[in-house]
Protein backbone atom coordinates (compact mmCIF):
# COMPACT_ATOMS: atom_id res chain seq x y z
CA UNK A 1 0.00 0.00 0.00
CA UNK A 2 1.77 3.09 -1.17
CA UNK A 3 1.62 6.13 1.47
CA UNK A 4 2.98 9.97 1.33
CA UNK A 5 4.96 10.99 4.16
CA UNK A 6 4.80 14.80 4.60
CA UNK A 7 2.56 17.70 6.31
CA UNK A 8 -0.38 16.95 5.06
CA UNK A 9 -3.49 16.49 6.45
CA UNK A 10 -6.76 14.32 4.82
CA UNK A 11 -10.03 14.13 5.87
CA UNK A 12 -12.21 10.35 5.95
CA UNK A 13 -15.80 10.09 5.84
CA UNK A 14 -17.84 7.58 6.18
CA UNK A 15 -21.38 7.52 4.49
CA UNK A 16 -24.06 5.03 3.28
CA UNK A 17 -27.39 5.25 1.62
CA UNK A 18 -29.64 3.22 3.73
CA UNK A 19 -32.49 4.13 1.28
CA UNK A 20 -30.74 2.27 -1.84
CA UNK A 21 -32.64 -0.73 -2.56
CA UNK A 22 -29.87 -2.82 -3.25
CA UNK A 23 -27.52 -1.53 -0.04
CA UNK A 24 -31.28 -2.32 1.77
CA UNK A 25 -31.72 -5.79 -0.01
CA UNK A 26 -28.22 -6.62 1.49
CA UNK A 27 -28.60 -5.93 4.92
CA UNK A 28 -31.58 -6.92 5.28
CA UNK A 29 -30.86 -10.44 3.98
CA UNK A 30 -27.59 -10.33 6.00
CA UNK A 31 -29.60 -9.14 9.13
CA UNK A 32 -32.64 -11.06 9.04
CA UNK A 33 -34.74 -7.86 9.19
CA UNK A 34 -35.87 -8.80 12.71
CA UNK A 35 -33.95 -8.38 16.24
CA UNK A 36 -31.10 -6.16 14.61
CA UNK A 37 -33.26 -4.02 12.37
CA UNK A 38 -35.51 -3.49 15.74
CA UNK A 39 -32.65 -2.07 17.80
CA UNK A 40 -31.53 1.45 16.55
CA UNK A 41 -27.82 1.16 18.02
CA UNK A 42 -27.35 -2.00 16.36
CA UNK A 43 -28.91 -2.06 12.66
CA UNK A 44 -31.91 0.43 12.46
CA UNK A 45 -33.27 2.43 9.82
CA UNK A 46 -32.13 5.46 11.38
CA UNK A 47 -28.52 4.30 11.37
CA UNK A 48 -28.37 4.51 7.53
CA UNK A 49 -30.57 7.09 6.75
CA UNK A 50 -29.02 9.60 4.38
CA UNK A 51 -30.95 13.62 4.07
CA UNK A 52 -28.11 15.45 2.10
CA UNK A 53 -25.23 15.28 5.80
CA UNK A 54 -22.69 14.76 2.87
CA UNK A 55 -22.98 17.92 1.16
CA UNK A 56 -23.13 19.83 4.38
CA UNK A 57 -20.46 17.71 6.04
CA UNK A 58 -18.18 17.97 2.30
CA UNK A 59 -18.67 21.61 1.70
CA UNK A 60 -18.02 22.74 5.46
CA UNK A 61 -14.48 21.22 4.39
CA UNK A 62 -13.88 22.91 1.26
CA UNK A 63 -15.12 26.09 3.00
CA UNK A 64 -13.62 26.03 6.25
CA UNK A 65 -10.45 24.12 5.93
CA UNK A 66 -9.04 24.28 2.00
CA UNK A 67 -5.78 22.82 3.49
CA UNK A 68 -6.87 19.85 3.17
CA UNK A 69 -5.10 17.31 0.73
CA UNK A 70 -7.82 14.64 -0.10
CA UNK A 71 -11.41 14.09 1.74
CA UNK A 72 -11.94 10.03 0.88
CA UNK A 73 -15.37 8.87 1.72
CA UNK A 74 -15.58 5.82 2.28
CA UNK A 75 -18.82 3.78 0.60
CA UNK A 76 -20.23 0.24 -0.08
CA UNK A 77 -20.75 0.36 -3.22
CA UNK A 78 -22.27 3.54 -3.74
CA UNK A 79 -21.43 7.29 -4.34
CA UNK A 80 -23.18 10.12 -2.62
CA UNK A 81 -22.91 12.19 -6.69
CA UNK A 82 -20.99 15.16 -5.46
CA UNK A 83 -19.13 16.08 -8.32
CA UNK A 84 -21.00 18.62 -9.99
CA UNK A 85 -22.46 20.74 -7.22
CA UNK A 86 -18.77 20.95 -6.09
CA UNK A 87 -17.25 21.74 -9.27
CA UNK A 88 -19.98 24.60 -9.68
CA UNK A 89 -19.46 25.78 -6.02
CA UNK A 90 -16.04 25.48 -5.44
CA UNK A 91 -14.10 26.13 -8.75
CA UNK A 92 -10.75 26.74 -7.65
CA UNK A 93 -10.41 24.59 -4.72
CA UNK A 94 -7.00 22.44 -4.52
CA UNK A 95 -8.75 19.83 -2.28
CA UNK A 96 -9.29 16.63 -4.33
CA UNK A 97 -12.21 14.30 -3.15
CA UNK A 98 -11.77 10.53 -3.67
CA UNK A 99 -14.60 8.10 -3.34
CA UNK A 100 -13.05 4.45 -1.30
CA UNK A 101 -15.08 1.56 -1.38
CA UNK A 102 -15.59 -1.05 1.70
CA UNK A 103 -13.90 -3.41 -1.15
CA UNK A 104 -10.83 -1.68 -0.87
CA UNK A 105 -10.08 -1.02 2.83
CA UNK A 106 -11.18 -4.50 3.88
CA UNK A 107 -8.22 -6.15 0.79
CA UNK A 108 -7.47 -9.20 2.38
CA UNK A 109 -10.18 -9.47 5.09
CA UNK A 110 -12.83 -10.04 2.02
CA UNK A 111 -14.46 -12.68 4.41
CA UNK A 112 -15.61 -9.94 6.56
CA UNK A 113 -17.95 -8.31 4.13
CA UNK A 114 -20.64 -7.08 3.61
CA UNK A 115 -20.67 -5.24 6.33
CA UNK A 116 -23.31 -2.72 8.00
CA UNK A 117 -21.24 -2.27 11.08
CA UNK A 118 -19.77 1.78 11.69
CA UNK A 119 -17.27 0.52 14.09
CA UNK A 120 -15.57 -2.14 11.40
CA UNK A 121 -15.28 -0.05 8.68
CA UNK A 122 -13.67 2.80 10.91
CA UNK A 123 -11.21 0.16 12.18
CA UNK A 124 -10.25 -0.37 8.49
CA UNK A 125 -10.22 3.57 7.58
CA UNK A 126 -6.32 3.97 8.15
CA UNK A 127 -5.54 1.18 5.01
CA UNK A 128 -6.99 3.91 2.33
CA UNK A 129 -4.41 3.70 -0.55
CA UNK A 130 -2.49 6.94 -0.53
CA UNK A 131 -4.12 8.12 3.15
CA UNK A 132 -2.24 11.23 4.44
CA UNK A 133 -0.35 10.02 7.78
CA UNK A 134 -2.73 12.42 9.71
CA UNK A 135 -5.66 12.90 8.82
CA UNK A 136 -9.30 13.92 10.29
CA UNK A 137 -11.83 10.93 10.88
CA UNK A 138 -15.92 12.56 10.99
CA UNK A 139 -19.07 10.65 10.43
CA UNK A 140 -21.13 11.82 7.31
CA UNK A 141 -23.53 14.09 10.02
CA UNK A 142 -20.45 16.33 11.20
CA UNK A 143 -19.41 19.62 9.99
CA UNK A 144 -17.34 22.08 10.85
CA UNK A 145 -18.56 25.13 12.25
CA UNK A 146 -16.01 28.17 11.87
CA UNK A 147 -12.61 28.08 9.98
CA UNK A 148 -10.37 25.98 10.77
CA UNK A 149 -6.30 25.61 10.68
CA UNK A 150 -4.11 22.68 10.69
CA UNK A 151 -2.64 23.38 14.61
CA UNK A 152 -5.66 23.13 15.90
CA UNK A 153 -5.19 19.37 15.69
CA UNK A 154 -1.77 18.63 14.78
CA UNK A 155 1.18 20.53 15.69
CA UNK A 156 4.49 18.76 14.92
CA UNK A 157 4.47 15.62 16.56
CA UNK A 158 1.89 16.54 19.07
CA UNK A 159 -1.89 15.80 18.53
CA UNK A 160 -4.71 17.81 20.11
CA UNK A 161 -7.99 16.40 20.68
CA UNK A 162 -11.42 18.75 22.14
CA UNK A 163 -12.63 16.01 25.11
CA UNK A 164 -13.04 15.76 28.83
CA UNK A 165 -11.04 12.80 30.60
CA UNK A 166 -13.57 10.26 31.87
CA UNK A 167 -12.68 7.48 34.25
CA UNK A 168 -12.68 3.77 32.97
CA UNK A 169 -14.90 2.36 36.21
CA UNK A 170 -17.36 5.45 35.74
CA UNK A 171 -17.73 4.44 32.54
CA UNK A 172 -18.34 0.42 33.36
CA UNK A 173 -20.41 1.48 36.24
CA UNK A 174 -22.84 3.42 33.87
CA UNK A 175 -23.18 1.28 31.39
CA UNK A 176 -23.98 -1.34 34.42
CA UNK A 177 -27.01 1.05 35.47
CA UNK A 178 -28.27 1.10 31.70
CA UNK A 179 -31.65 0.01 31.86
CA UNK A 180 -32.60 -2.57 29.55
CA UNK A 181 -34.76 -1.97 26.17
CA UNK A 182 -35.97 -4.59 24.39
CA UNK A 183 -34.54 -7.41 26.98
CA UNK A 184 -30.81 -6.05 25.74
CA UNK A 185 -28.93 -3.45 27.24
CA UNK A 186 -27.95 -0.55 24.45
CA UNK A 187 -24.54 -0.18 22.90
CA UNK A 188 -23.69 3.14 22.50
CA UNK A 189 -20.89 5.71 21.95
CA UNK A 190 -19.11 5.95 25.48
CA UNK A 191 -19.11 2.35 25.58
CA UNK A 192 -17.36 1.73 22.69
CA UNK A 193 -14.77 4.02 24.37
CA UNK A 194 -15.07 2.04 27.86
CA UNK A 195 -13.81 -1.42 25.81
CA UNK A 196 -11.39 0.58 24.38
CA UNK A 197 -9.60 1.52 27.68
CA UNK A 198 -10.31 -1.59 29.47
CA UNK A 199 -8.58 -3.10 26.77
CA UNK A 200 -5.27 -1.55 27.21
CA UNK A 201 -5.77 -1.53 30.88
CA UNK A 202 -6.14 2.14 31.48
CA UNK A 203 -8.24 3.74 34.56
CA UNK A 204 -9.21 6.75 31.96
CA UNK A 205 -10.31 7.63 28.68
CA UNK A 206 -11.39 10.50 26.55
CA UNK A 207 -14.66 11.53 26.08
CA UNK A 208 -14.82 13.30 22.85
CA UNK A 209 -17.67 14.60 21.57
CA UNK A 210 -19.40 14.20 17.57
CA UNK A 211 -16.69 16.36 16.36
CA UNK A 212 -13.21 15.79 14.00
CA UNK A 213 -11.32 13.13 15.63
CA UNK A 214 -6.75 13.50 14.88
CA UNK A 215 -5.78 10.40 13.75
CA UNK A 216 -1.92 9.13 12.56
CA UNK A 217 -2.08 6.30 10.10
CA UNK A 218 1.53 5.03 11.34
CA UNK A 219 0.36 4.51 14.28
CA UNK A 220 -2.24 2.21 13.39
CA UNK A 221 -0.05 0.39 11.10
CA UNK A 222 2.55 -0.27 13.22
CA UNK A 223 0.03 -1.20 16.36
CA UNK A 224 -2.08 -3.64 14.17
CA UNK A 225 1.06 -5.24 12.56
CA UNK A 226 2.26 -6.16 16.57
CA UNK A 227 -1.69 -7.06 17.40
CA UNK A 228 -3.45 -8.74 14.31
CA UNK A 229 -5.62 -10.42 16.50
CA UNK A 230 -7.25 -7.05 17.82
CA UNK A 231 -8.25 -6.12 14.09
CA UNK A 232 -9.91 -9.45 13.22
CA UNK A 233 -11.81 -9.51 16.72
CA UNK A 234 -13.03 -5.76 16.20
CA UNK A 235 -14.15 -6.01 12.72
CA UNK A 236 -15.73 -9.58 12.30
CA UNK A 237 -19.03 -8.63 13.21
CA UNK A 238 -21.33 -7.52 10.18
CA UNK A 239 -23.62 -5.01 13.01
CA UNK A 240 -22.35 -3.37 15.97
CA UNK A 241 -21.39 -6.07 19.36
CA UNK A 242 -20.72 -4.57 22.42
CA UNK A 243 -17.59 -6.27 22.20
CA UNK A 244 -16.41 -3.85 20.21
CA UNK A 245 -14.03 -0.99 21.01
CA UNK A 246 -13.75 2.59 19.81
CA UNK A 247 -11.04 2.85 16.95
CA UNK A 248 -10.70 6.44 18.05
CA UNK A 249 -10.12 5.85 21.10
CA UNK A 250 -7.51 2.97 21.10
CA UNK A 251 -4.54 5.59 19.46
CA UNK A 252 -5.62 8.96 21.69
CA UNK A 253 -5.46 6.80 24.92
CA UNK A 254 -1.99 5.41 23.64
CA UNK A 255 -0.79 8.98 22.15
CA UNK A 256 -1.95 10.10 25.53
CA UNK A 257 0.34 7.86 27.57
CA UNK A 258 3.48 8.90 25.08
CA UNK A 259 3.05 12.38 26.25
CA UNK A 260 1.94 13.03 22.67
CA UNK A 261 -1.07 13.98 22.93
CA UNK A 262 -2.90 17.67 24.22
CA UNK A 263 -6.51 17.83 25.39
CA UNK A 264 -8.60 21.53 24.94
CA UNK A 265 -11.82 21.32 26.73
CA UNK A 266 -14.54 20.59 24.59
CA UNK A 267 -17.43 22.59 26.50
CA UNK A 268 -18.69 24.65 23.84
CA UNK A 269 -16.64 23.47 21.15
CA UNK A 270 -19.62 21.17 19.39
CA UNK A 271 -23.13 22.03 18.49
CA UNK A 272 -24.95 18.55 18.62
CA UNK A 273 -28.54 18.04 17.21
CA UNK A 274 -30.73 15.29 17.39
CA UNK A 275 -34.26 16.48 16.18
CA UNK A 276 -37.61 14.62 15.94
CA UNK A 277 -40.68 14.45 16.24
CA UNK A 278 -41.05 14.29 19.87
CA UNK A 279 -38.89 17.07 20.63
CA UNK A 280 -40.44 20.08 21.87
CA UNK A 281 -41.77 22.95 19.79
CA UNK A 282 -39.03 25.36 18.28
CA UNK A 283 -36.32 22.72 19.43
CA UNK A 284 -34.30 23.55 16.46
CA UNK A 285 -35.04 27.28 16.51
CA UNK A 286 -33.77 27.49 19.78
CA UNK A 287 -30.77 25.24 19.32
CA UNK A 288 -29.81 27.25 16.48
CA UNK A 289 -29.74 30.63 17.81
CA UNK A 290 -27.78 29.38 20.61
CA UNK A 291 -25.04 28.44 18.55
CA UNK A 292 -24.83 31.91 16.64
CA UNK A 293 -24.65 33.48 19.77
CA UNK A 294 -21.60 31.07 21.01
CA UNK A 295 -18.19 32.36 19.99
CA UNK A 296 -16.23 29.54 21.00
CA UNK A 297 -18.34 26.84 18.21
CA UNK A 298 -16.20 25.05 16.10
CA UNK A 299 -17.49 21.86 14.96
CA UNK A 300 -21.62 20.50 14.40
CA UNK A 301 -23.39 17.55 14.34
CA UNK A 302 -27.25 16.91 12.85
CA UNK A 303 -27.83 13.43 14.15
CA UNK A 304 -30.66 11.56 12.28
CA UNK A 305 -31.47 14.41 10.62
CA UNK A 306 -34.36 12.11 8.90
CA UNK A 307 -36.10 12.00 11.88
CA UNK A 308 -36.99 15.94 12.19
CA UNK A 309 -39.89 17.45 10.99
CA UNK A 310 -40.07 18.82 8.03
CA UNK A 311 -39.72 22.85 8.81
CA UNK A 312 -36.94 21.82 11.31
CA UNK A 313 -35.04 20.49 8.34
CA UNK A 314 -35.83 23.15 6.22
CA UNK A 315 -34.53 25.79 9.18
CA UNK A 316 -31.22 23.72 9.09
CA UNK A 317 -30.72 23.65 5.64
CA UNK A 318 -31.03 27.44 5.35
CA UNK A 319 -28.81 27.86 8.92
CA UNK A 320 -26.24 25.68 6.93
CA UNK A 321 -26.38 27.83 3.81
CA UNK A 322 -25.73 31.20 5.83
CA UNK A 323 -23.31 29.36 8.18
CA UNK A 324 -20.94 28.43 5.38
CA UNK A 325 -21.52 31.05 3.12
CA UNK A 326 -22.19 28.30 0.39
CA UNK A 327 -25.69 27.40 -1.27
CA UNK A 328 -26.37 23.78 -0.62
CA UNK A 329 -28.65 21.46 -2.74
CA UNK A 330 -32.36 20.79 -1.23
CA UNK A 331 -32.48 17.23 -0.76
CA UNK A 332 -34.23 16.70 -4.05
CA UNK A 333 -31.61 18.26 -6.30
CA UNK A 334 -28.47 16.46 -4.95
CA UNK A 335 -26.68 14.63 -7.49
CA UNK A 336 -28.19 16.60 -10.69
Amino acid sequence: MAHRESGEIDVVFTWVDGADREHRAKRMAWGGGGAVEQNDDIGGECRYSSSGEIFYAVGSILRFAPWVRTIHIITDNQNPQLDSWVEATFPNRTTQISIVDHRTIFSGYEEHLPTFNSISIETMMWRIPNLADRFLYLNDDMFLASAATPQMWFNGEQTTLYAERFSTRVGRLLRWLKPRKGGRKPFGYKDAMVNAATRLGSSYFWHFPHAPLPLRRSWYEEFYAAHPEWLTENIRHRFRHAEQYSFGSLYLIEAARRGELQVAPSKGTTLFLKPSARKPEGYMERKLREADRNPQLLFGCINSLSEAPAEEQQLFHRWMCRRVGVEFPLRGEQGR
